[in-house]
């Protein structure tokens, strides 16, 4: 044993400190000491007589009063590991029980060593100290009204920083007597508001934070300390609980909108349908107590709980983009969840997994969970399997401070934890604070029908206002009567609020963020119809093209990729036949020169989907990524592209809130099939169709959606154009389905050269990208514009018999048949922009092709799909059209391709002999 000598020559605080290091991170322990302790840990564990090299003869041989010193920093380690399972975080609740306890026993120590005193209290910076006096701290740390959970984040110097935090006043907070007048101020201001709301809106819906109050302090808390630490705008995203309390009591929202908004007025602007109050977004600028300023901004939301967690995301990364690229964390998000919601919905799981990645990354966001315990009328026992609703944390390796909300300095103690956490590494952090719901969940709710026993113990049960001011009040530091004297004070204020806003006879609505919207309008449908100029310099875009086709010298790519370059340079400099990347890759190159940002993002967008795009090119050794449209000129814009992850419901709110933030990028979300984007219909139904008309929001988003039936299934055909066109009215989107470079490069220049703002939906092809005649001149390109419908040029009116019109990719199969049959007595138009519906302009060629007796709608999707149903109710002629297309059915296309090109062909041959009617066969 003379081997293990050694253990008896150094201080036992140097093993101490060492092993300490070693549970957190073994890989940081020197390889032999790593090796040793492996040895003592598998002693321990097996509890073997026998002796054995790597087993229990190391226990065996080391000294007892070391093996003990041992077994304490396990105890410390099974307190900040397991700590959180015991703590008194649970107000009205009783905890449950989990095993193993951190009973003495399940350490190999007794009561007997109590009184034994041991230098592992170093770890917790209380030095040489008895283990009753080590226990004693470590509850105070890990087991009173704060729990944390951080013990499985890889990172040793991260880990160090939150215990060191935690180890300063054993994780309790030392305010001094302002400091605490000032949380009992903001509490009563949270609880005031609320019981005066429910005075004056009886039975009314207002979604109160009463049981969670000391999310006010809280939050207020977190500005001030951030503006201290550099942080210029704030970006925050909430749900319906306790919404009006925050813009009221956080965002400064004058109470007397909010008291219009209950009295249900009608709204001062016209073009304007509103939304209920707790939807309502709102943008302010509030002065800290340090003198900065700081931009407030709390997004608008829909009913859907989390989808404007990835709009925060994406408004927030938009803003450090524009304002403060070289120091993201000037920009702090906070996203404020619902205990159910957080744990219930998919969407937070793809907000957390963009957190760490470069094209969505906000160098961290603080999450609160209002946790009510209760989901609608669901238990949370039936709301998730985990453990708790913050478990999603553990995907990015984010701590989690689990708080009792009833004890506000600990939520005030733990939200300036997250604070500086996030300052310090950029990286997210949970707070879950624990509270109750005072009424059902909505407070004409009844919620003893599901939770007699709960609310039972809630009624009985005083707010956080009133059990923090009988603590101060025990500390001398409030006199009796202090409280009576802040709730009388702040409720005459709102008192004087409601008067003010009961002589007004209309709401107004603040428009959101409207610094970044100076200078921009809001339009009705016939001004979105005028014509803009998008032409562009004809020599100017020859000095793109010679950027983006000419690749660096001094590197070697992929010979595919040499080649592409060289044809696409052929293309402009010599045959003049511009393909559909040119097109586009030249329209986000004159925009870029213009001052005009493009971001892009989407699964796998940097080479598109098809290969046709090739925006990264990389470096065949080193996988460099070289940007060819990031080197036109030193004053040009940035050009931003991102393969995603993959996401559809998250990226689009990402890529959507980017685009409300900044309205001079052109933001670009790509499917990687149409269909897909089906996976962010709620951002489609709440946000993209119908914010303008909600919350007067303008977003500019372009969504490009590959379409077109090429013998792919189901999945690999339709973007389901039916649904965007279902959703279009009056004046909120823009759709279309282009056909040539040129069209597609005019509507991408037209998104950003107006005035104003619009989504724009692009059902973008396939099997035309590499078409050879789809493709555009130069001359096209520069001096043309955005045609919403593309006459038949090569058509003879005075022959045509049939006058078809149809969309995109469509109008090419079309188009050979019509060559293969010689047709001279059909003309094809297409329609080019589905929304709004250049009606005058259908009308106005029909009446061109005078002897025309048949005008048909055709279209390659079936009878109940594509845009026929859009051309009925739109259209006033409509009942005129002969109508080919596929018959009805339930999915977009056939699997089998030899089925999916006989009905192809069947529609063909129906546009050009009626006779020919495919409704029959299938």
């Amino acid at each position: 044993m003379d081997k293990y000598s050694f253990l008896n020559a150094a201080h036992t605080s140097f093993f101490a400190t060492l092993y300490d290091k070693y549970l957190i991170s073994p890989d940081s322990v020197e390889p032999s000491w790593r090796a040793f302790f492996q040895g003592f840990d598998f002693g321990q564990e097996t509890a073997l007589e026998e002796f054995s090299e790597n087993g229990p003869a190391i226990e065996a041989a080391m000294p007892q009063s070391l093996q003990k010193e041992f077994k304490v920093i396990k105890l410390i380690d099974g307190y900040r590991s397991r700590g959180h399972l015991f703590t008194k975080t649970n107000p009205v609740r009783e905890r449950r029980k989990y095993s193993p306890t951190l009973e003495l026993d399940n350490f190999g120590l007794s009561n007997e060593d109590l009184n034994t005193v041991f230098t592992a209290g170093e770890i917790l910076g209380i030095g040489a100290v008895s283990l009753e006096e080590i226990i004693k701290h470590l509850k105070s740390i890990y087991c009173d009204a704060i729990g944390v959970e951080y013990m499985y984040i890889r990172k040793p110097e991260r880990v160090e920083w939150i215990q060191n935090w935690l180890n300063v006043n054993d994780n309790h907070p030392k305010f001094n007597a302002d400091r605490k007048k000032h949380i009992l101020k903001k509490l009563n201001q949270a609880v005031s508001f609320e019981s005066f709301l429910h005075t004056k809106y009886v039975g009314q819906k207002r979604f109160s934070i009463e049981g969670n109050e000391s999310l006010i302090p809280a939050l207020d808390a977190v500005v001030e300390r951030a503006a201290e630490m550099g942080v210029e705008q704030f970006v925050m995203g909430m749900a319906h609980r306790g919404r009006l309390n925050v813009l009221t009591n956080i965002f400064g929202k004058a109470a007397k909108d909010i008291f219009s908004e209950f009295d249900g007025k009608d709204y001062e602007q016209e073009i304007f349908d509103g939304d209920v109050k707790y939807h309502l977004g709102w943008t302010s600028e509030r002065k800290a107590s340090n003198g900065n300023k700081i931009k407030m901004n709390i997004a608008p939301n829909p009913s859907h709980l989390e989808t404007v967690g990835a709009v925060v995301e994406g408004i927030a990364r938009a803003k450090q983009d524009a304002h403060f690229p070289e120091d993201f964390s000037k920009v702090l998000p906070i996203v404020v969840h619902g205990d159910a919601a957080i744990a219930g919905q998919g969407l937070v799981y793809e907000v957390v997994q963009m957190a760490n990645l470069d094209g969505y990354k906000t160098n961290g966001t603080i999450h609160i969970v209002v946790n009510n315990q209760i989901g609608f009328t669901t238990n949370y026992l039936d709301a998730r399997s985990s453990t708790y609703c913050t478990d999603v944390a553990k995907v990015t390796l984010s701590p989690v401070l689990h708080v009792n909300a009833d004890d506000a300095e600990a939520v005030v103690h733990a939200s300036l934890f997250a604070l500086e956490y996030r300052m310090r590494f950029n990286r997210d952090v949970f707070i879950d604070l624990l509270g109750y719901r005072k009424y059902g969940h909505n407070e004409g709710d009844e919620p003893r029908f599901t939770q007699p026993k709960l609310y039972k113990a809630i009624s009985k049960h005083n707010n956080s206002r009133d059990i923090y001011a009988e603590r101060l009040l025990a500390e001398g530091v409030i006199e009796k009567g202090f409280v009576k004297e802040l709730e009388n004070e702040y409720k005459a204020s709102l008192e004087e609020e409601l008067e003010d806003s009961r002589k007004e006879d209309k709401t107004v609505i603040t428009p959101f963020m409207a610094d970044e919207w100076s200078g921009f309008a809001s339009v009705r449908e016939w001004e979105m119809m005028e014509a803009v100029d998008t032409t562009y310099d004809k020599d100017k875009l020859t000095e793109i093209a010679k950027v983006i086709t000419e690749l660096p010298s001094d590197k070697k790519f992929l010979r595919k990729v040499e080649k592409l370059v060289k044809d696409r340079k052929k293309m402009f400099f010599e045959t003049n036949k511009l393909d559909w990347a040119m097109g586009e890759l030249l329209a986000y190159g004159t925009l870029l020169q213009e001052g005009f940002g493009v971001r892009m993002s989407g699964q796998d967008v940097e080479r598109g989907t098809f290969s046709h795009r090739h925006a990264v090119m990389k470096v065949e050794e080193s996988e460099e990524e070289i940007i060819l449209l990031n080197h036109l000129s030193e004053e040009q814009a940035r050009f931003q592209i991102y393969n995603s992850l993959l996401s559809e419901y998250g990226v689009v709110g990402f890529d959507y809130g980017y685009a409300m933030a900044s309205p001079k990028t052109l933001t670009i979300w790509e499917a990687q099939f149409g269909d897909f984007s089906n996976g962010a219909q709620i951002m489609l139904d709440q946000y993209i169709s119908a914010a303008e008309d909600k919350w007067k929001l303008q977003n500019g988003l372009v969504m490009l959606l590959p379409h077109g039936y090429e013998g792919q299934g189901a999945e690999h055909s339709s973007a389901r154009m039916e649904r965007y066109l279902q959703l279009c009215a009056r004046d909120n989107m823009y759709i279309a389905d282009v056909s040539t470079p040129a069209q597609m490069f005019h509507i991408l220049r037209r998104q950003m050269k107006v005035n104003f703002r619009k989504p724009l939906v692009i059902f973008t092809p396939k099997s035309l990208l590499r078409h050879p005649k789809a493709v555009s001149t130069i001359d096209e390109l520069a001096n043309g514009t955005f045609q919403e419908v593309l006459d038949d040029t090569t058509a003879d009116v005075s022959k045509v018999k049939s006058l078809v019109f149809c969309t995109g990719k469509f109008y090419y199969d079309l188009l050979a048949e019509k060559e293969e049959q010689n047709r001279e007595d059909v003309a094809l138009v297409r329609v080019e922009q589905l929304f709004p519906l250049p009606t005058e302009k259908i009308t106005e060629i029909i009446g061109r092709y005078t002897n025309a007796d048949d005008i048909v709608w055709a279209q390659e999707e079936p009878r109940n799909m594509g845009a026929w149903s859009h051309i009925m109710m739109h259209y006033k002629d409509a009942n005129k059209l002969r109508v080919a297309s596929r018959r009805f059915y339930a999915s977009p296309a056939a699997g089998s391709a030899v089925r999916s090109k006989r009905r192809h062909q069947q529609v063909i041959d129906y546009v050009f002999d009626k006779t020919k009617d495919n409704m029959t066969k299938r």
